[in-house]
């Protein structure tokens, strides 16, 4: 495996390109640290977003990866270009000229994508504990360290966004399509998803139970948006009458069918490369 690894990583580091979107997505993680520097002043209204609570422990785990997660699309960008570069390279028919089978071309690219994961997922970590020593009102050990399932969340999201993006790597070969159809895809999504809600169920819960299981709705469903958890943002809420019963919880379901789509896209991916004609 680690021979594997470290082919897909010299490939990766010699591309330019691959390079700097690599480097730069990790630059931008760290600006999440600016947030708190933004401030609005206009006359009565002052806002201050880090006294707003928002890198406060617990809070802090799902507000930076729901915000770290958005930024996903300059790796995935990186995960189709491997792909892409294969064909246009040729470098796949020579690791398989050189005794790779495909099943390993395969495991060496999803080993890369677990190795992205996770050094994203670590880098959101570290932000997170910094940034929350640094701002939060609350730093128990036993408050820090609660609410962790959304890294766990973060990572699976990741995981599964970057398998898909394989995938169609694997089925389109050029990199602008791939992403042109990764957009269509969650295109098509919405669109089945507002039919669903509006025209089929509009007074059920049957929509939400069904759009759960699309591959794109799952992923982000590991993690819903958290500005409206903070006590502010409830209190106008609850001052124009808004009722806030959303779910913020990380649930066992929905990472389990998101690790299914996973092992599709994956299964899919070797199967589609198995039987074409190189």
């Amino acid at each position: 495996m680690k021979r594997l690894l470290s082919i897909e990583l010299l490939k990766i580091w010699k591309n330019k390109a691959s390079r700097v979107l690599t480097l730069t997505y990790f630059i931008l993680l760290t600006f999440i640290a600016l947030i708190a520097s933004i401030k609005f002043d206009l006359g009565i209204f002052k806002l201050h977003l880090a006294e707003m609570g928002i890198f406060n422990f617990p809070f802090i785990w799902h507000f930076n990866t729901y915000i770290a997660a958005i930024l996903k699309l300059f790796l995935a960008i990186v995960i189709v270009s491997m792909m892409a570069n294969e064909y246009s390279y040729g470098t796949l028919k020579q690791n398989l000229i050189d005794g790779m089978s495909k099943k390993e071309f395969i495991l060496s690219k999803f080993l890369t994508i677990v190795l992205f994961a996770a050094a994203s997922t670590v880098f959101v970590f570290l932000i997170s504990l910094i940034l929350g020593f640094s701002f939060s009102s609350y730093t128990e050990i036993s408050i820090v360290f609660s609410d962790l399932e959304y890294i766990l969340a973060y990572f699976i999201k990741l995981i599964g966004f970057f398998s898909f993006c394989l995938f169609l790597g694997i089925l389109v070969k050029r990199s602008a399509f791939a992403l042109g159809f990764l957009l269509v895809w969650n295109i098509i999504e919405g669109i089945a998803k507002g039919i669903l809600t509006f025209k089929i169920f509009p007074d059920s819960n049957n929509a939400s139970y069904i759009t759960q299981f699309f591959p794109l709705e799952s992923m982000s469903n590991l993690i819903v948006e958290p500005l409206s958890r903070l006590s502010i943002i409830k209190s106008i809420g609850n001052q124009i009458g808004m009722d806030n019963s959303k779910d913020y919880s990380v649930h066992f379901f929905t990472i389990l069918i998101v690790l299914c789509w996973t092992f599709i896209f994956t299964f899919l991916s070797y199967r589609l490369l198995k039987n074409r004609d190189l």
